[in-house]
């Protein structure tokens, strides 16, 4: 019977144990690797979704920097969290003219907008700071980003979005899909 008892103690303390490390294990990942984040608004469609549930690698830029295309998160100053596509890198002269996107003189193709229009035009010439992105998101018509936050600083940057998760039917790999050369 004591041994019964004894075994039964040791089998809920090895259960707790594994129970508890796989919690600190989780809290690691999540802090430090990979986190889920919800799409609000209408900003990034039509690659996200509102409601949209996605996984954001935070490992990613400890690696590597930003590159053209990715899908970043960041604080921004009103204390949430914006998601945006990164179309100019430190050094970049972005300016945006009839519509359309300019890097460094050149008209960016665009292929991620879908056929979208944007009006909205930004005289101004911008030179990407050092240490900073210039972010748009891909419904220009709907979307705060640097034309009105300015040049968003790496320090602030999350992490970059690398998988939709939720709905299952909307489940895809978001590849960087780069804004590219002139037409």
């Amino acid at each position: 019977m004591i041994k019964k008892s004894s075994s039964a103690v040791r089998s809920t303390f090895e259960w707790v144990g594994t129970i508890a490390v796989s919690l600190v294990i989780a809290g690691i990942i999540r802090v430090f690797l990979f986190s889920p984040y919800d799409v609000h608004g209408a900003s990034m469609e039509p690659t996200l979704m509102n409601d949209e549930k996605i996984i954001v690698n935070k490992w990613s830029y400890r690696m590597h920097e930003p590159v053209y295309g990715d899908i970043v998160v960041f604080h921004a100053e009103e204390g949430r969290d914006f998601i945006k596509r990164v179309i100019g890198l430190p050094g970049d002269r972005i300016e945006i003219k009839n519509g359309k996107v300019y890097r460094n003189g050149k008209m960016l193709n665009e292929p991620y907008i879908q056929g979208m229009t944007y009006t909205r035009d930004d005289a101004r010439t911008i030179v990407v700071p050092k240490g900073s992105l210039y972010v748009l998101g891909d419904n220009r018509e709907n979307s705060r980003d640097s034309r009105d936050l300015g040049a968003i600083p790496l320090s602030r940057v999350v992490g970059r979005a690398d998988v939709v998760v939720l709905p299952i039917k909307h489940t895809k790999v978001l590849t960087g899909q780069e804004p590219v050369g002139s037409r």
